[in-house]
């Protein structure tokens, strides 16, 4: 496996990470000293969850949401 110093990692790291990708793991060292290992992941599109968000469309937002409670706020801040 080859050895990358983190210099050379930074300045070519998408050529990196696509040889990582078509199958050629590599490690990131700084002196010498190996930091991390780069390799792919190997889900598929299958595998992942699709979320198109939790609550999504299960309310509306009212059209006046932003004024909302307005007066109430206003007599807290004003001390009425």
């Amino acid at each position: 496996m080859k050895t990358i110093n983190i210099h050379e990692a930074k300045t070519h790291l998408s050529r990196l990470v696509e040889q990582a990708v078509a199958g050629e793991p590599f490690i990131i060292a700084k002196s010498g000293k190996p930091l991390v290992k780069v390799s792919a992941l190997t889900a598929t599109d299958s595998d992942q969850i699709h979320r198109t968000g939790f609550l999504a469309g299960a309310f509306t937002v009212p059209d006046d949401f932003d004024r909302m409670g307005e007066d109430e706020i206003t007599k807290l801040f004003s001390g009425s």
